[in-house]
Parts: C-alpha cells; sequence; structure tokens
C-alpha cells in the first residue's frame, strides 16, 4: 500500500525579534494533525538554507546539524517502509512518535534526572510544558501562552517554589494579576492554567497540596451571562454576499469568500487555512479539526459550494481550496470590510477589571474577527430552526453547554420579533 507522508525541517522562534531559531522536524501524515519533533539544535537565521532544508556549509556547526537532518531523514523513511511493505496499514501519529524516539534512542524531559522540585518549581513548569505539549501537539500560540505565564509567575515571585504555594500566596497572585490591568476573564483563563499545572505536578508526584482543587476564586463578569456573542445577521450575510468590489479591492474579496465560507460551513479559520482541494468531496468536506483532532463531514449547500466552486481552478498554494491569508492579517481586513459594508451596528462591550464594571460601545466592524464566522454559522442555523444535535455534528461541538449562549440569542430574537405583533 501507498501512504502519503511527509518529512520536513523547519525553524522555531520563540519571538519575533530572535536571530536565532531552533530546528524542528515535522512529519505530516495526510488527515491527521503534524507531528514535530525538536532536534535541540539551533541555528542562526541567516545560516539556515529554507529551501534545502539545512544549515549552509560555511556555519560551525553545519557538520553535526546537517548529519542529524540526514539520520533523522532515514529513520522517518524506514519507518514508512516498514508499515508500508510489511503491516501494510497507516501507523498512528502515537505508534509513528514511539517508533522514532526508540529508534534514534531519544528520551523526553521527564525521563531525564531535574533539580530538587522543592526549590525549582520553574524547572518542573518546564518539564510540564514540555511533555503537554508534545502529548497533545500544542501549537506554537499555545506555547507562547504558557511563555507567558511563566513570565508572570517569576515576577511575582522569581523564587516561587512547592512548599510556597497556599491560598493566601495564590490570593496574592490574584492581587498581583489584578494590578497587571488585565480584565476578569483573561485571569480567569490564566488561573485555569494554573491550576492544570499544579494538577499534573501533583499527580506527577511533585506537589503534595490540592491548590488546583481549593483555589477557585469568583471573578465578576466570567460566568458568561455578559459576554457579548458578536455575529452577522442574515442581513448583514446578504450584503457581504452581494457587496460589488472593485479591481483595486482584489485582497478585500477573497477575505470576503474566506469570511462567508466560515459563516456557511461553521469551520474554525485553523481548519478553513488547510482545508485543501482533496479534502472537498461530492456534496462534501472532509476535515480533521486542529483543535480537537475531530473528524468531520460538512455537507455543503449551495452558497458554501459557491465559494469553493469560484477557487475551484486557480492555482492556490499548497493546493489550498481557498485564499486564506494569515489570521492577524485577516482579522485586520475584516474590519476593513465590515466597515467598507457599512456594517456599523453599535454593538455594547461589558467587562469586569476587579471589582469594577466597565462599559463600551463599537461599532460592529471593528469586533469582526475571524471567528465571528463560526459563531455566525451557528446563530444562523438555530434561527432556521436546526436541531442543537444537528449544528453539534457539523461544528464538533461535544457538549451542549457551549450551545447555550447561542440559544438564549435566538430566544431573545424569537421575543423580539413577536413583541411587533404588540404594534397592530
Amino acid at each position: 500500500m501507498k501512504i502519503q507522508w511527509g518529512v520536513k525541517f523547519i525553524l522555531h522562534k520563540r519571538h519575533s525579534g530572535d536571530t536565532k531559531a531552533s530546528i524542528r522536524m515535522r512529519v505530516t501524515l495526510r488527515g491527521q494533525t503534524p507531528l514535530d519533533f525538536p532536534t535541540r539544535h539551533e541555528t542562526a537565521l541567516s545560516e539556515w538554507d529554507a529551501m534545502q532544508q539545512r544549515v549552509v556549509a560555511t556555519s560551525p556547526a553545519a557538520s553535526v546539524i546537517n548529519r542529524t537532518i540526514d539520520e533523522w531523514k532515514a529513520v522517518v523513511n524506514e519507518i514508512f517502509a516498514r508499515y508500508e511493505l510489511i503491516e501494510k496499514r497507516v501507523p498512528t501519529v502515537g505508534e509513528i512518535k514511539d517508533l522514532f524516539n526508540d529508534m534514534v534512542g531519544r528520551k523526553t524531559k521527564t525521563n531525564e534526572s531535574v533539580p530538587n522540585p522543592g526549590d525549582n518549581l520553574f524547572a518542573v513548569f518546564d518539564i510540564f510544558t514540555d511533555t503537554m505539549g508534545k502529548q497533545n501537539q500544542w501549537t506554537d500560540a499555545t506555547h507562547e501562552k504558557f511563555a507567558a505565564l511563566k513570565r508572570h509567575l517569576k515576577d511575582f515571585d522569581p523564587k516561587l517554589s512547592f512548599p510556597q504555594i497556599t491560598e493566601s500566596k495564590m490570593q496574592a497572585y490574584l492581587g498581583y494579576l489584578n494590578k497587571q490591568g488585565f480584565r476578569n476573564t483573561t485571569i480567569a483563563k490564566h488561573l485555569a492554567f494554573v491550576r492544570w499545572f499544579f494538577r499534573w505536578a501533583a499527580s506527577k508526584g511533585y506537589y503534595d497540596g490540592d491548590i488546583h482543587d481549593t483555589f477557585k476564586p469568583k471573578l465578576k463578569g466570567t460566568d458568561g451571562n455578559s459576554k457579548e456573542i458578536i455575529y452577522l445577521t442574515q442581513a448583514e450575510i446578504k450584503l457581504l454576499e452581494n457587496y460589488q468590489f472593485l479591481p483595486t479591492q482584489k485582497a478585500l474579496e477573497q477575505v470576503r469568500d474566506v469570511f462567508l465560507f466560515c459563516c456557511f460551513t461553521g469551520l474554525r479559520y485553523s481548519d478553513v487555512a488547510k482545508l485543501r482541494k482533496t479534502d472537498v468531496k461530492d456534496g462534501f468536506i472532509d476535515v480533521v479539526t486542529q483543535k480537537t483532532v475531530d473528524g468531520l463531514r460538512i455537507e455543503l449547500n449551495k452558497h458554501s459550494q459557491a465559494i469553493l466552486d469560484k477557487y475551484k481552478d486557480k492555482p492556490l498554494r499548497g493546493d489550498l481550496a481557498l485564499p486564506v491569508i494569515a489570521n492577524t492579517k485577516m482579522n485586520a481586513h475584516l474590519k476593513i470590510l465590515g466597515q467598507v459594508c457599512g456594517i456599523d451596528e453599535p454593538i455594547r462591550i461589558v467587562y469586569f477589571q476587579g471589582n469594577v464594571r466597565h462599559e463600551e460601545v463599537f461599532p460592529k466592524w471593528a469586533l469582526l474577527t475571524t471567528h465571528c464566522g463560526r459563531r455566525t454559522f451557528v446563530v444562523t442555523a438555530l434561527q432556521l430552526g436546526i436541531p442543537s444535535e444537528v449544528i453539534m455534528k457539523w461544528t464538533g461541538h461535544n457538549d451542549f453547554s457551549a450551545m447555550k449562549p447561542y440559544v438564549k440569542i435566538v430566544d431573545e430574537l424569537k421575543e423580539q420579533a413577536m413583541s411587533r405583533f404588540d404594534n397592530l
């Protein structure tokens, strides 16, 4: 049998201003989330040949690094040859990972000796992020979130250790976060990550407390009741669909098409960004979501089909189905798009910082992001009377609680619509 797989070596920068980057091997298997293997080598950006995926020969470290690259390529080739010729089946990503580590004699940090965790909470934190990052195949964005968390913990107390973790210490840390000016919703997410770390540390024997179960402060505005879900109305969807762009507005037109595709399928940006022409079947698309690694089959309606047909015969990088740009750029373009199309309904945003309630009013275009497309899909589907169970099959939601805010919106819209009878 023939397995569709690939291997390449890429650079990974922790921060945008870095002049050096670590080298990773990325193994891709069709229909699966890519596997990244850190080589534990790094190189100057100026000494990396991206086309050849090697360090240039003039680099002092070229022989060592390039030998590792050649050896690892050979190992991966051998792994897939074994499954193609002997086992005659597609391996799981777990099997690839375990077999590769075994063949190169590679140990994870969890098998290495570490300093006394009582005095080195941050050393254990590094083990946690390395272990969970590999186990859950974290994206660079998730790694950055936990790097930020570590920075805040260090800023709060550079000598923080597990024996110091008490209720009063955590309360002091909450006060530190409040002084940073974070919104309560941000702090709630931050503390959830901290509890995850302590829960993991307790399960591994590094920490013998239970602060992860006991420290759950009540923060105003984090129950979801004050959260405003930004979505487009059916009239605004039509407005975008029918807008005629000038020849000089090609970029906006493409952003409009990708965004509307999310509105008509419920796909996240991360999934539409890797949707390829081969994922498009006769009347539906097959995707494996990046966030939850769920396999979804999403039927196409006339709107989503028309968008795919528009780009079917156009050459796009990586054989993508749609002309997707970087998420940050697309979010910026969406705000311009909304402004151009007159999507300017005033939206009131309520949030809390500590006990202080804040209110701000924005035109809707200023709040548009790629995720609004997914929200628009759910609200529109509920408005059309499609059962929640069916919608969840399309979106990949596996918990009805995630649907409650959307159902609440639709109920409010129904109540407003019924009140029109009062004017008869």
